[in-house]
C-alpha cells in the first residue's frame, strides 16, 4: 500500500509540472499602405528640338559651331559654297538694268507717239502699238526684279542660321560634303523647357495617366530629384520592345539635369493597407487561416484574411494592426496561452 501511495504521489507531481517556457521567432506587423509604380530608366531630353537644313543644294565649306556651344537667334551656323549662286544673282542684276533700260525706252516711245497722235501725225494703230511695247516692257521689268529677289533668297540660303536660342546636339554632315537640299545637317535644341523620356511595357502602360506627377531622380545622383508630370503618352508601341514612349514635363528641374542625363522615373501609389508575412507563420484552425499572436509572454491565436498567397510568403488583408508580434516558426508545435520567450524580431 505504501508504494502504491508514493506512485500515485509521483503522477500528481508529473501531471502539475508546469510546461517550459518556448523561445519563438517572431515579427513586428508593419502594415504597407503605398506601393512603387518602376522604375523606369530614361534620358533627359528637351521638348522642342528642330532639325535645320540649307534650303538649296551645294557643298558645304564653313561649320562654325560644334556639338555643346550655345547659339544666339540669327547665328550663322554653317556655309555652302556661293559661287554658283553669285553668278545666278549676277546674271538677275544684270536682267534687271536691261529691263529697266528696255521699260524706259518704251515708255518714252509710248509718250512721243501720244504726243504725236493729238498732233495728227500718226494713226491710231501706231499709238497702240507703242502703248503696248510699253506695257510689255513694264511687265518684263516685274518679273526681273522678281527673279532679282530669287537670286537674292537662293544667295542667301548659301548660309543656314539659327532660328533661336538654343544648344546643338547634333551634325550629321561635314566640311566638303555636298549636301541636297532639304537634307538634316544639325541639330538645335531649346535647353529652356526639357522633359524625361521613358519606355513603359505596355502590361504597365495603363496605369499610367496623363497629367500625373511622378518623381525623377538622376541615377548617378538619387538623392536629386524632379517632379515630372505625364504629358504625352505614345499611342503605338514599338513593335520590337513592346513599350510605350512616355513624356514628362519637368518643374523646375535643378541645374544637374542636363539634356542627355540618366534618370530613374518612378511613382509611389497609396494602396489599401496590407501586410506581408513569411508562409511559414500561416496555420489553418477549424478550415480557417490563423497566426499566433503574442501577447505579454503567451500565444494566442488570431483568424487572419489571406489576400495573396506565395510559395514564401502571403499577404494579410484583415486581422492583424500595426506593432502586433507575430510568431513565424514552429507555429505547429504550439498551444492556446502557451508561455514564449522572445529574441529579436526578424
Amino acid at each position: 500500500m505504501a508504494a502504491a501511495l508514493a506512485l500515485a504521489g509521483c503522477d500528481r507531481k508529473e501531471a502539475e509540472a508546469p510546461v517550459p517556457v518556448r523561445p519563438v521567432l517572431y515579427t513586428v506587423v508593419a502594415p504597407v499602405t503605398s506601393e512603387t509604380f518602376g522604375p523606369f530608366a530614361g534620358t533627359v531630353e528637351p521638348r522642342y528640338s528642330a532639325k535645320l537644313g540649307f534650303q538649296i543644294a551645294g557643298r558645304m565649306v564653313a561649320r562654325d559651331v560644334e556639338v555643346g556651344d550655345l547659339v544666339k537667334p540669327g547665328q550663322r551656323l554653317a556655309a555652302l559654297d556661293a559661287k554658283v549662286p553669285s553668278f545666278a544673282l549676277n546674271q538677275a542684276k544684270a536682267d534687271v538694268a536691261d529691263a529697266e533700260a528696255q521699260n524706259s525706252n518704251a515708255a518714252a516711245t509710248a509718250a512721243r507717239q501720244k504726243r504725236l497722235y493729238d498732233g495728227g501725225s500718226v494713226t491710231k494703230a501706231q499709238l497702240e502699238t507703242a502703248t503696248a511695247a510699253a506695257d510689255t516692257a513694264a511687265a518684263r521689268l516685274v518679273q526681273a526684279r522678281a527673279g532679282l529677289q530669287k537670286a537674292q533668297d537662293q544667295f542667301g540660303y548659301t548660309e543656314l542660321r539659327s532660328d533661336g536660342a538654343g544648344v546643338v546636339t547634333a551634325w550629321t554632315a561635314e566640311v566638303a560634303q555636298v549636301v541636297p537640299a532639304g537634307q538634316s545637317v544639325v541639330t538645335v535644341a531649346r535647353p529652356d523647357v526639357i522633359e524625361a523620356v521613358v519606355d513603359i511595357p505596355d502590361g504597365l502602360i495603363g496605369g499610367v495617366r496623363p497629367g500625373e506627377a511622378f518623381s525623377v531622380a538622376l541615377q548617378s545622383a538619387p538623392g536629386v530629384t524632379a517632379r515630372g508630370a505625364v504629358r504625352e503618352i505614345a499611342p503605338q508601341s514599338d513593335s520590337a520592345t513592346r513599350t510605350r514612349r512616355v513624356r514628362l514635363t519637368l518643374e523646375g528641374p535643378p541645374p544637374a539635369f542636363r539634356l542627355g542625363t540618366t534618370v530613374a522615373v518612378s511613382l509611389r501609389r497609396p494602396i489599401p493597407p496590407r501586410i506581408a508575412l513569411p508562409a511559414t507563420a500561416l496555420r489553418s484552425r477549424d478550415g480557417h487561416d490563423a497566426v499566433w499572436l503574442v501577447t505579454g509572454d503567451r500565444v494566442v491565436s488570431r483568424d487572419v484574411t489571406v489576400a495573396d498567397r506565395g510559395a514564401d510568403a502571403v499577404t494579410v488583408e484583415t486581422g492583424l494592426a500595426a506593432d502586433d508580434e507575430v510568431v513565424i516558426a514552429g507555429v505547429h508545435s504550439l498551444s492556446e496561452g502557451q508561455a514564449v520567450r522572445l529574441g529579436k524580431p526578424l
